[in-house]
């Protein structure tokens, strides 16, 4: 494992949108020594039967960053979400900013451009995105130096984003109630994920960890924020010494009865394309729909 450049004297400020359509975190990061931020894993509204694409969420981001006069230099995505829509380009085009996922976006594409029988015009590539992270690769948000931790498991190309105290863990880990997100997905490996939390568990244990999704497990208010002490101690599905083993077994059948999410057909088309609706002949936007293709 890298030697990751862990600062826990810096503390970025972090402010959380809930999505309640799809019970997604996204996040506006500022460095606390300029007016520099970056948004994590955005959302674009989508009536999936009206075929409908709205963008509420993704104006209180942008109303936000302006109101308090911020410099958007990040949009970053910490994998290729399979249940709700980025709304980097949307974002982009408002305000400036470079896109950012991991380097096993290709990984992602190649798999997925055969299921929805994508054409050459296609790129597998990772182009569609301005930057693609590798394990401990770093880059800068203002002043503040951020590092990403390469995550397996849920998809080939999660990744965690480390700014100053704060951790953003995409599906790697939900809260410690929550546990963690399935392995089932093409590409997703059970032990892959153990291992992944592992190297995420092995943060100070003061690091301040954000979810990318919250459902309230047992009723409780929606919650996003947790440390790597408390999922050390009290994760239910890793914490308290559970062994590779033990999560390999449990994770996979758990997985074998979870249906598929209500919005993977649109967004994995939209995501692993950076954001964009991809377009038929004539240029009109257009999702399809395999048929036991997933």
């Amino acid at each position: 494992m890298p030697n990751y450049p862990v600062n826990m004297d810096i503390e970025p400020l972090v402010e959380g949108f809930f999505d309640e359509g799809t019970n997604t975190i996204s996040y506006i990061v500022k460095d606390p020594a300029s007016d520099a931020c970056a948004v994590v894993d955005t959302v674009m509204d989508i009536d999936y039967a009206a075929g409908r694409i709205t963008s509420a969420h993704a104006d209180a981001l942008i109303a936000r960053i302006q109101e308090q006069g911020l410099t958007l230099e990040w949009i970053i995505e910490t994998h290729v979400h399979a249940d709700h829509l980025s709304a980097a380009p949307y974002i982009q085009e408002k305000l400036g900013g470079k896109t950012g996922v991991g380097a096993n976006i290709m990984v992602i594409q190649d798999t997925f451009g055969k299921v929805f029988n994508e054409g050459t015009d296609f790129q597998r590539d990772g182009s569609q995105f301005d930057a693609l992270f590798n394990d401990g690769d770093t880059y800068m948000i203002g002043t503040m130096p951020v590092f990403v931790m390469a995550t397996p498991g849920h998809t080939p190309a999660c990744m965690v984003h480390v700014m100053g105290n704060a951790a953003f863990a995409g599906d790697t880990l939900f809260m410690p109630d929550g546990g963690s997100a399935r392995a089932d997905f093409p590409g997703g490996d059970a032990g892959e994920l153990y291992d992944s939390i592992q190297k995420v568990l092995s943060l100070p244990d003061e690091m301040r960890l954000f979810m990318c999704h919250d459902y309230g497990p047992g009723g409780r208010a929606v919650a996003w924020e947790t440390t790597v002490a408390e999922q050390k101690a009290s994760n239910i599905h890793v914490g308290g010494g559970k062994t590779r083993d033990d999560f390999i077994a449990f994770r996979t059948e758990r997985d074998a009865q979870l249906a598929m999410p209500k919005l993977i057909i649109p967004s994995l088309q939209v995501n692993m394309r950076a954001g964009e609706i991809p377009k038929d002949a004539d240029g009109n936007p257009v999702l399809k729909v395999p048929v036991n293709g997933l």
